[in-house]
């Protein structure tokens, strides 16, 4: 048996409230790994847990762990796990799935019945400096891509919509320097909601005809409404941001009109090695969104500037070593 380790961990204690404390973590167990934690990114539902004390319908249990985004090194290797070695660099990922229910068995892990998912109450995120996973929760990084670049495998929307090959692409943001990530990454509009009217500015933009489909990343206020507006007949909405509030009011009667077609989104399936391999081909495009770092000592800091949108923040970065 290996030793433990004692290892630094950041925990939410109250809204907007971090400590930092040392606990103990044990050698892997067979069939597992442990990982050094690198970097890992701050998500727009961890800004919900640190600034409203839930996400959507689920309330925040303190003391918790948060971070979902990570990226990391092995440093042990447990029992029977072949195919890895002690420094190999991987992204992390944060769901551990069943395999054997029914949505397993159908390939939508994502909505596994019996998920656990890293970060949610009674399972500690990332926000760590070591953790043990299964060597199906790893995903091999190549040398040239950055930890922190790694850990962006839950891709952009925007970028994913440009390598797809849209035609044309909108971004709305109230921000200007959000607006012009938005840009970089492939948008050919970047409008300012609180200037214009995005619906009739899109509205004019397609001859009245509105967009294919409409994608709703902030779930802020009249957000969703805005993209069943701005849709075309027979379109598409898509849903993948999460609203503060379990229940949101629905523009049904453009929805009905339009015979409009609502999806969910919950994260990803099975697109983290196309993801990766797009940010290994294209490094230069995606390294502009990592605008800061902070330490996991100094992760109050972090949190901060992310949630309140301060210094022109991209993507925030909690990294073992700034």
């Amino acid at each position: 048996m290996g030793l433990t380790l004692i290892m630094l961990t950041a925990e939410l204690i109250a809204p907007r409230q971090f400590r930092l404390v040392e606990q103990e973590i044990a050698a892997p167990a067979a069939g597992e790994l442990q990982v050094r934690v690198d970097a890992v990114g701050i998500c727009g539902s961890d800004l919900h847990s640190y600034t409203e004390g839930a996400v959507g319908d689920t309330p925040a249990v303190y003391p918790m762990v948060l971070g979902h985004e990570p990226a990391g090194t092995v440093v042990r290797v447990g029992a029977g796990v072949t195919g890895w070695s002690v420094g190999d660099r991987a992204a992390l990922e944060p769901a551990l799935y069943c395999y054997h229910c029914e949505y397993c068995r159908a390939g939508r892990h994502n909505v596994c019945a019996n998920i656990r998912f890293l970060s949610t109450p009674g399972n500690p995120g990332f926000f760590r400096e070591f953790v043990n996973l299964p060597p199906s929760n790893l995903l091999a990084v190549p040398p040239e891509l950055s930890m922190e670049l790694a850990s962006l495998v839950e891709l952009l929307t925007i970028a994913s919509l440009k390598v797809a090959g849209v035609g044309r692409i909108w971004a709305v943001d109230p921000l200007a320097h959000r607006r012009e990530l938005a840009r970089s990454l492939g948008a050919d509009a970047a409008i300012d909601p609180s200037a214009v009217d995005v619906v009739k500015q899109i509205d004019a933009d397609t001859g009245g005809r509105g967009v294919d489909c409409a994608i709703d990343c902030a779930a802020a206020e009249d957000t969703v409404n805005q993209a069943i507006r701005a849709v075309r007949n027979g379109g598409r909405v898509v849903l993948t941001g999460i609203h503060s509030g379990a229940l949101v009011p629905f523009d049904t009667s453009n929805l009905r009109r339009k015979e409009v077609t609502l999806f969910n989104v919950r994260r990803s399936n099975d697109e983290s090695p196309a993801a990766l391999k797009l940010l290994v081909e294209r490094t230069a495009w995606f390294a502009p969104m990592v605008t800061h770092r902070r330490e996991l000592g100094n992760i109050a800091d972090a949190f901060e500037i992310a949630a309140g949108y301060l210094d022109g923040v991209g993507k925030m970065m909690v990294v073992a070593k700034a």
